[in-house]
């Protein structure tokens, strides 16, 4: 196999694995590098299993954002439910890699994969928001011979939102048109309120609740038409990693997944960058880093490995990205040897954080330097006067948006911990992004 990018050149996938084996220090590894830390993720992933514990709800995390067996497994393993994918291909692999219970959180209306994914419809479930999805589910699974029924939500949107019915009345229609299908099993109600606000201002929020009502609401409906299926349970489904506090607190008083007040119900989160988290978008707006309203911050993320996990605990930022300094051609600016190939820039600029320099393992903080633009391999960073950075020193980024981050790897490296003074490489994730 061809070298990996996170590879020592010409060391070959065997040999890359070879040096991993002995847990090599950074400055082992070329740049650019994105590498995850194990800490953290150990950290983050008991962190949302105490949050959904607390807050009487459970997750499918959504698996689009890394992509990776490993870490699928490690959410399951965590108590999740299933695994959250976005498209039929994507679906594809997690059925292929024995994902229990995959949840496609989108139409699935091309009649060649539903032929193709006709054999494993007893572990998926799909959305639709039209009656001619629901035409073409049917036609494709009874011309394909189906031997069980395909689970279908109806998905509720919202005016200037993304898909999903926009009232109640054409979401009951669909729920009736699914319910009459030999092929379909009724299986609830979803949506994505991420689509609705991208702050957590007041009026976002509230935007945000009022549609979650809505889900509700429909679901209401469905149930006093008693459409849902008399066996097995149904699923009210939303929450990003942004907003996921506000599903709670608005659904979760209808999770029974036991069936004791109706209908099994059960109440699932999809969050899924919560496992990498960031230094970004989602440290700003996730429910657990959030500022209050008076604009002072909630308790600060807790910074030691030995430190509990809680329901009241943050999440840390996993992913950081390395770059070299290859240019220092004016005074107060340096380009770096990384880009838009290599690190997200859809939701802010990678945050420049340590130093380590030329020769040396630890790294310290760089205090002042900003990113400032991204070419496809380099990247501006403006240095304050008098900021000893030379070239062939190395910078530690923080970065945003950690789903456009994964696809931008076939392989990502895995540190011991991110805390530590000299970090050590003891792991390689593979990505499967097609």
């Amino acid at each position: 196999m061809e070298d990996l990018k996170a590879a020592p050149l010409g060391s070959g996938r065997d040999g890359f694995e070879q040096i991993l084996r002995r847990r090599p220090a950074l400055d082992q590894l070329p740049t650019p590098l994105v590498t995850l830390s194990e800490s953290a993720i150990a950290h983050n992933l008991a962190t949302m299993a105490a949050w959904c514990r607390s807050a009487g709800v459970e997750l499918a995390p959504h698996g689009k954002t890394t992509m990776n067996r490993q870490l699928w497994r490690r959410q399951l393993d965590a108590g999740a439910w299933g695994i959250t994918v976005a498209t039929p291909w994507q679906a594809s692999v997690a059925l292929d890699w024995e994902i229990p219970r995959v949840l496609l959180a989108n139409a699935l209306v091309q009649p060649a994969a539903l032929t193709v994914l006709a054999p494993s419809a007893g572990r998926l479930t799909v959305w639709s928001d039209s009656s001619r999805g629901v035409e073409i589910m049917h036609e494709a699974l009874t011309a394909a011979g189906a031997q069980e029924q395909l689970s279908v939500i109806v998905e509720l949107g919202a005016q200037d939102g993304r898909t999903g019915v926009r009232t109640l009345e054409d979401g009951l229609e669909i729920a009736r048109a699914i319910s009459a299908s030999p092929a379909l099993r009724l299986a609830g109600v979803g949506g994505y309120e991420g689509a609705l606000a991208h702050d957590a201002q007041p009026d976002s929020l509230h935007r945000v609740r009022a549609y979650l009502e809505q889900i509700g609401a429909l679901h209401d409906l469905i149930a006093a038409e008693d459409l849902y299926p008399s066996e097995g349970e149904v699923l009210l489904t939303a929450g990003g990693s942004a907003y996921f506090d506000e599903v709670a607190d608005v659904l979760a008083h209808r999770h029974d997944p036991q069936g004791r007040r109706g209908p099994a119900t059960r109440v699932l989160l999809r969050s899924g960058a919560y496992l990498a988290h960031d230094d970004g978008f989602y440290r700003g707006i996730s429910p657990l880093s959030r500022t209050t309203e008076s604009g002072t911050e909630e308790p600060r993320e807790q910074e030691s490995q030995s430190e509990p996990s809680g329901a009241g605990a943050r999440f840390r930022a996993a992913m950081h990205g390395w770059a070299t300094v290859v240019s220092r051609p004016e005074p107060g600016l340096a380009l770096v040897d990384a880009g838009k190939r290599d690190f997200s820039f859809d939701e802010g600029l990678p945050e420049p954080q340590l130093l380590r320099r030329l020769g040396e393992r630890a790294a310290h903080p760089l205090d002042g330097a900003q990113c400032t633009a991204m070419n496809d391999q380099h990247t501006f960073v403006t240095i304050p006067p008098h900021t000893a950075l030379e070239v062939g020193d190395v910078i530690r980024f923080g970065l945003s948006h950690p789903c456009t981050v994964f696809d931008k790897w076939r392989g990502m490296v895995v540190i011991d911990d991110d805390h530590a003074d000299v970090p050590r490489a003891i792991d390689l994730l593979e990505t499967a992004f097609g």
